[in-house]
């Protein structure tokens, strides 16, 4: 028996495509694999499948567990189930791993056919476009002319809008939840940041760390921490930990000091991610969305990106979020007003900051499952 409220057990699927791809860097790969996972039943007139876009770190288990023993479900499970905003009795969902990631999709961390090697740093930098594209190889695949709905949170939001922007005619509604038309100065200058803790770590080894059975954990957990802080809001952090402190671990510089419970909670955050992740993918992820920007093939313009649209859309932010301020979520409700498209906007107070999109805020997940409960099938 599942957990209550949860999907059926799932079992991720690797979808082999033989196909060459170009890339959008100019660059080909000689075929690709994605891992997929599914939720609900897609109907007789493939007309009720959702696609869910991951953010940079993560992946195509959204929803469900693959074991009753699991201790966690999926990331995004408190929106997708049976029930929920995204309602597994009514959508066929369908959630992937990008290329470029490192969770079972051709990424750095798989082997390079041509060398039976890990791809490591010489995989191929891919663009959100080149996920979208493969997305709708995946869509074709399984027999989905038109999504009835592509959603996505920060760097998934930004593959919902190339989806609406770029495919109007195969999605008829778009959600992007604490997105942006494209990056500020500023978040490119914390990804550089984040990259640079990655390039300067002992271990990195050129990127060819896997041939050598090293790992830049250090550097990938600095980066992580830095990544992780711009997701907060100041007034969350002060109300989870003040200026709290604790007994610091025995690998700190003075074993036994007293440290902060921010610090050993960031500290905590980047080893567990340096676990998990690869620092290949976080290079390319990062560089995929410093480079985004769903108005360049309209000539710099918002307002004319968003007339190509044909979805029903919602966008929403949240207040605390400062790594992608409300500001530039209305920036896209603008554009879409001025083109005299239907778009639904909210902007949620809380002080959870730019992760509130993964979270059980009561004001987000009512209005995200009243606007799907809309969604014709």
């Amino acid at each position: 028996m599942t957990h209550p409220g949860e999907v059926s057990l799932v079992t991720p699927v690797r979808e082999v495509f033989s196909a060459t791809l170009n890339l959008a860097s100019g660059r080909t790969l000689a075929g690709f694999e994605l891992i997929t996972e599914t939720y609900g039943h897609l109907n007789a007139q493939r007309s009720n499948a959702v696609l869910i876009c991951h953010a940079l770190s993560g992946n195509h288990h959204a929803a469900g567990r693959y074991d009753l023993s699991d201790p966690k479900a999926g990331w995004w499970d408190l929106h997708v189930g049976p029930g929920k905003a995204v309602d597994t009795n009514r959508f066929f969902v369908v959630s992937l791993n990008n290329i470029g990631g490192c969770d079972g999709s051709s990424g750095p961390n798989t082997l390079n056919p041509e060398t039976q090697q890990p791809w490591g740093p010489e995989f191929p930098q891919v663009s959100v476009a080149d996920w979208v594209m493969t997305q709708a190889m995946l869509a074709d695949r399984l027999g989905i002319d038109s999504w009835a709905a592509v959603i996505g949170g920060s760097l998934g939001g930004m593959q919902a809008l190339h989806w609406a922007v770029h495919y109007p005619d195969r999605v008829r509604n778009c959600v992007a939840l604490a997105a942006a038309p494209k990056l500020t100065a500023q978040n490119i200058a914390f990804n550089e940041i984040a990259r640079q803790a990655i390039l300067s770590d002992p271990d990195w080894l050129a990127g060819h760390y896997q041939r050598e059975a090293a790992n830049p954990a250090r550097g990938l957990s600095l980066a992580r921490m830095v990544g992780h802080l711009t997701y907060m809001s100041a007034d969350g952090m002060s109300d989870r930990f003040g200026r709290d402190t604790r007994e610091g671990p025995s690998n700190t510089i003075n074993p036994g000091e007293m440290v902060f419970q921010v610090e050993s909670y960031l500290r905590y955050q980047g080893k567990q991610f340096s676990t998990r992740f690869d620092a290949n993918t976080y290079l390319l992820m990062t560089r995929a969305l410093d480079h985004f920007d769903i108005a360049a093939d309209f000539n710099d313009s918002l307002s004319e990106a968003m007339a190509v649209t044909s979805s029903r859309m919602l966008v929403i932010a949240f207040s605390s979020d400062w790594r992608f301020s409300p500001a530039r979520s209305r920036e896209l409700v603008d554009a879409l007003l001025a083109a005299g498209k239907p778009v639904s906007y909210a902007e949620i107070e809380t002080d959870a900051g730019h992760d509130a999109f993964l979270l059980d805020e009561p004001h987000y997940t009512g209005l995200f499952s009243a606007w799907m409960q809309r969604v014709v099938i």
